[in-house]
């Protein structure tokens, strides 16, 4: 196809730092990542505060949104059902990757 690009030049910045990870869980739906989509993420960006990070805490990985409240750093999930999560202090090894892109397959009619 003329104009054509791959895939892969399209969506990774960095193939050494990026990673490909299956969402398990709805936590953040209202961002529009849905149980099951295929999330690309890149661990060498430098999280920020709107991101959509991979954060590690106690052992397992969580996706939600890095929000700076109130002088602080806390996750937050796009479902009501979830509570924010306090960061005592913002710690890099702590956020393990930033979420660049969602790829979801589609449902025949």
């Amino acid at each position: 196809m003329p104009g054509s690009a791959s895939l892969s030049a399209q969506l990774i910045r960095c193939h050494a730092s990026t990673v490909l990870l299956r969402v398990s869980g709805e936590s953040m739906q209202a961002a529009g990542i849905d149980h099951g989509d295929l999330l690309i993420v890149d661990r060498g960006l430098e999280p920020r505060p709107g991101q959509i990070v991979v954060a590690c805490l106690d052992g397992c990985f969580t996706l939600k949104r890095l929000v700076a409240h109130q002088g602080r750093l806390r996750l937050e999930a796009a479902h009501p059902a979830y509570p924010p999560l306090e960061l005592d202090c913002f710690d890099g090894a702590r956020i393990w990757a930033v979420a660049l892109h969602v790829v979801r397959t589609l449902k025949a009619p």
